[in-house]
């Protein structure tokens, strides 16, 4: 063998020395993870989804959460996650005389955010979306830390695409939001579900759970978090018309609750709760889904293998829910209508036709459970850990 051939050979052996004894460093250290993920629903539970696969592999997780209501009673029910709440920083308008308050703020929180990850003595820290993310990545970013934002979105909010500007890599729930972060490491992870929607309950349980018959149709509107009202209005409106025996579960929300409840409150078949910590019993329950477009929801219901009408909240920023309802109507998985084209008639007409038509149902359910990435949360942990790898 030449002199140089044997030169190749060993660099090729050391080289793989290296990646091995760097895979048994990663495994058996124990990363400290601070996970932003406050705000809305669909940034709390994919986030909480990480974190219950990060303490599963033995690393440690911090989670950073706002002090609304919505983050307050939702993460109530994970006593074993830890939790520390920073203030939400919503960026107005560039043009705006409320620019400058902004900064301030977002100055503030990132050196809260300092103060917590050096006392956490973090090694990662990843956002899961919205300008929640921000002043922990870009904290992060300052000390040399990995850092990381998740964008569940076909078409990526602003915040993420200034938050990627810090990031180590940035992780996409679907292949269509790829072209946004031109110039940024980005690898297609899905979005996480929760562990608690790993394997549904039985249609019977979750029928028992919410006082319904699981031998009829049960439409299951999901009006709940922003942008509720009017959805709200319309499922209600829609109850007298539906066809005979078909039963609605409807998710009002905490603040609609009391309205929603006494609009129909004639109605037999009609279940109306306001915040519900018991989704998985929910799907189970159900034939078909009314509800908007956020990334997450979709992501649950893609989970779930459960057809849908799904109508975007209309003052979305950059009509993103539009997008995401889009891949799941040329997917065939859920029916894609505009708020504006929709009133009470419409939808009960609609609703109707697919919990009475059974090949249409499995059809779109078919569709959806094609959609699903089961293995999200797994995709995300391992790509962080790859980045601790020596190369």
């Amino acid at each position: 063998m030449g002199e140089g051939a044997g030169e190749a050979l060993w660099k090729a052996f050391s080289n793989t020395r290296r990646h091995f004894f760097a895979f048994f460093r990663i495994v058996s250290k124990r990363l400290k993870v601070v996970i932003a993920c406050g705000g809305t629903g669909g940034h709390l539970f994919p986030g909480i989804a990480v974190a219950e696969t990060l303490e599963a592999k033995g690393h440690e997780v911090l989670l950073l959460i706002s002090k609304k209501s919505v983050d307050r009673e939702a993460s109530a029910k994970y006593g074993g996650l830890r939790f520390e709440t920073v203030e939400a920083v919503a960026k107005p308008k560039t043009l705006s005389l409320k620019m400058l308050p902004f900064l301030w703020r977002l100055w503030k929180t990132a050196g809260r955010c300092r103060k917590l990850l050096k006392d956490f003595g973090a090694d990662v820290v990843l956002g899961m979306g919205g300008f929640t993310s921000l002043p922990p990545v870009y904290a992060g970013h300052q000390l040399g830390l990995k850092t990381f934002v998740h964008d569940s979105n076909a078409r990526p909010g602003r915040a993420n695409v200034l938050t990627s500007r810090f990031c180590t890599e940035v992780f996409l729930g679907v292949e269509a939001a790829r072209p946004f972060f031109a110039g940024r490491e980005t690898v297609v992870t899905g979005t996480p579900v929760r562990k608690e929607m790993a394997v549904l309950p039985s249609r019977a349980e979750g029928a028992a759970a919410f006082g319904l018959d699981p031998s009829w149709p049960v439409l299951l509107v999901m009006g709940g978090s922003q942008g509720a009202k009017r959805l709200n209005e319309l499922a209600a409106e829609c109850a007298p018309l539906l066809g005979q025996g078909i039963q609605v579960l409807h998710i009002a929300g905490t603040i609609d609750f009391e309205r929603v409840k006494a609009a129909t409150s004639d109605r037999a078949n009609y279940h109306v709760v306001g915040f519900c910590d018991q989704m998985a019993l929910a799907y189970a329950a159900s034939d078909l889904i009314v509800a908007r477009s956020g990334a997450s929801s979709l992501t649950e219901i893609a989970h779930a293998g459960l057809p849908s009408i799904l109508v975007p909240f209309p003052y979305a920023a950059d009509d993103h829910q539009t997008k995401n309802a889009e891949v799941f109507a040329q997917a065939g998985a859920g029916e894609l209508v505009q708020e504006r084209d929709l009133d009470a008639g419409k939808l009960a007409q609609l609703a109707t036709g697919i919990l009475t038509d059974l090949q249409t149902r499995q059809r779109m359910a078919q569709a959806a459970r094609a959609l699903d990435t089961p293995e999200a949360a797994n995709r995300i942990c391992d790509a962080i850990e790859a980045t601790f790898l020596v190369p």
